[in-house]
């Protein structure tokens, strides 16, 4: 009976240690969204700031802009 006993305690441990790895993935992912999100934000105002014309313009020609003036091939 030993034998079964420690086998299910080996396998919970197991599934304990398989959460606490998708757990951390899971925070390692929303860490990761956060500072994209904050870079984005950052370079978009320096863009603003060195570029104030591109508020008011919209994206696609904001777009074609930046990579006919940075010599890109968007």
């Amino acid at each position: 009976m030993g034998t079964n006993r420690e086998t299910t305690e080996i396998e919970k441990k197991l599934l304990q240690a398989k959460h606490r790895m998708e757990e951390a993935r899971a925070r390692n992912q929303v860490q990761e969204r956060k500072d994209r999100t904050r870079r984005l934000i950052q370079e978009g105002a320096i863009l603003e700031k060195a570029f104030p014309e591109a508020s008011s313009m919209e994206l696609e020609t904001l777009e074609r802009f930046l990579c006919s003036h940075l010599q890109r091939h968007c």
